[in-house]
């Protein structure tokens, strides 16, 4: 097949985009981004009602989306979106870039400080953890890659909303998903909360899913001092005769390691 002659400079936008429009791509589009603001899905007839569209339109897209594992329909034929994008979003180099980059200054820590940590970012309304090092202790407690994790609950997740601006961090709290077991937090407590973390720098705060843990994490910046993750290391005190970094300690470790990954990634100096 020859390939079709290209416009004429001359040719107006419009007559372009009529030109080489997609419509079955621009569908399904619509029906991803859709999905992508709900978490308790919709019916076929809600999806067309949404884009004003009738089902026979729509309806073979809907089929096919599904065989291929970006949406799933629940018993009552309500549908979601699956787990298929944020797995191609975390192929995508940059995210690859960011754990490969992050997992020798991680692994450092933990042999400083006698701790798990983790790196985690935020991602559709939610938290991921991105990349996970154990204690080299003969016990650790820390969190599997790929855990999801609350937004507006967690240590991470105030410094992820913490370091954005108004409109950004009120884009992100409106697109918030609870994860299971998530906290509803009083917006005006995790105001002052989120005001605390840029106070202090960091995000010191006890579990407020599993007794007996401190959560500490700090900020990781990349180009133009914006935040693009949190390093947090779900602290567990030692009770016992051994000797081991005090939190103080740990957050000292934490925080120079947080800024040396920090400027490999490109952020410059935090001066």
């Amino acid at each position: 097949m020859n390939p079709e002659p290209p416009l004429p400079q001359s040719a107006a936008p419009e007559e372009k985009k009529a030109r080489y429009a997609a419509p079955a791509l621009e569908k399904g589009l619509d029906i991803l981004e859709l999905l992508s603001d709900t978490t308790d899905g919709y019916t076929l007839n809600q999806l067309a009602q949404k884009l004003g569209k009738g089902v026979s339109q729509i309806f073979r897209m809907v089929v096919t989306l599904e065989r291929r594992g970006y949406i799933q329909a629940d018993d009552n034929d309500r549908y979601t979106l699956t787990l298929q994008l944020f797995q191609l979003a975390h192929q995508h180099p940059p995210v690859k870039r960011l754990s490969q980059v992050a997992l020798p200054f991680l692994h450092e820590l933990a042999q400083r400080t006698q701790q798990s940590c983790h790196l985690a970012v935020y991602e559709q309304g939610r938290v991921v953890v991105l990349a996970q090092v154990d204690s080299p202790e003969r016990w650790s407690f820390g969190l599997k890659t790929g855990s999801l994790m609350g937004l507006t609950d967690t240590s991470s997740g105030h410094i992820l909303l913490a370091y954005r601006n108004e409109i950004e961090r009120a884009r992100m709290l409106n697109s918030h998903a609870t994860v299971d077991g998530e906290l509803r937090m009083d917006p005006g407590q995790l105001l002052s909360m989120l005001a605390d973390v840029r106070s202090h720098g960091y995000s010191l705060m006890r579990s407020i899913q599993i007794n007996g843990v401190t959560n500490i994490a700090f900020p990781v910046y990349g180009p133009g001092r914006q935040v693009v993750a949190a390093i947090n290391i779900p602290h567990i005190a030692r009770i016992d005769g051994a000797s081991r970094p005090t939190i103080d300690q740990v957050k000292d470790a934490q925080a120079e390691i947080c800024e040396r990954l920090s400027r490999q990634l490109g952020s410059g100096s935090s001066v």
